[in-house]
């Protein structure tokens, strides 16, 4: 799907740039043309800043998405949320960060929280990273408490994962 999006913007790569940064922050484009996430609008010279293009490409992104239907529905449903990755250990949580042998494998997530399972570990969040949009994919999961070394060890005994991090 994300290769249909990305061809609709082929001939013009300082918009895919802009479209990029919409979609990994998930803000949204309302009616308007605006970028937003809920209520709050977004300038469009930051993010001209943020992808290093003019404030006019920005304008011309958020004109195309509100033109075509698929990217128009996209860009009003996107939705960001707190990634708690960075802020787990000050609230007491754990984190695990797993480095895939090849993130197009299905069931990497199914086995790892498998053995998180068996630890009788629960999982408040895992995020995965779009392979689109990152070079070396990596999964995150949150815990509800610290990550103990055995669990480490079963972790990376697994075929699928190439390395583990834990916070």
């Amino acid at each position: 799907m994300w290769s249909t999006v990305l061809k609709k913007f082929e001939k013009h790569p300082a918009q895919e740039k802009v479209l990029k940064i919409l979609f990994e922050r998930g803000f949204q484009v309302n009616n308007d043309g605006k970028v937003v996430s809920g209520d709050i609008e977004i300038a469009h010279t930051q993010l001209a800043k943020e992808a290093d293009v003019d404030r006019r490409v920005v304008d011309s992104t958020t004109d195309t998405i509100l033109s075509d239907e698929l990217l128009k529905d996209i860009f009003q449903n996107v939705r960001s949320i707190p990634f708690l990755r960075d802020v787990a250990p000050l609230l007491g949580l754990g984190v695990i960060v797993i480095t895939p042998d090849d993130a197009a494998n299905t069931g990497i997530l199914a086995e790892v929280s498998k053995i998180i399972s068996d630890h009788n570990i629960s999982i408040r969040q895992a995020v995965s990273d779009d392979p689109y949009f990152t070079n070396e994919p990596k999964l995150t999961i949150i815990t509800d408490s610290k990550i103990p070394g055995d669990l480490v060890d079963s972790i990376l005994k697994l075929k699928s994962v190439k390395g583990v991090s834990i916070y």
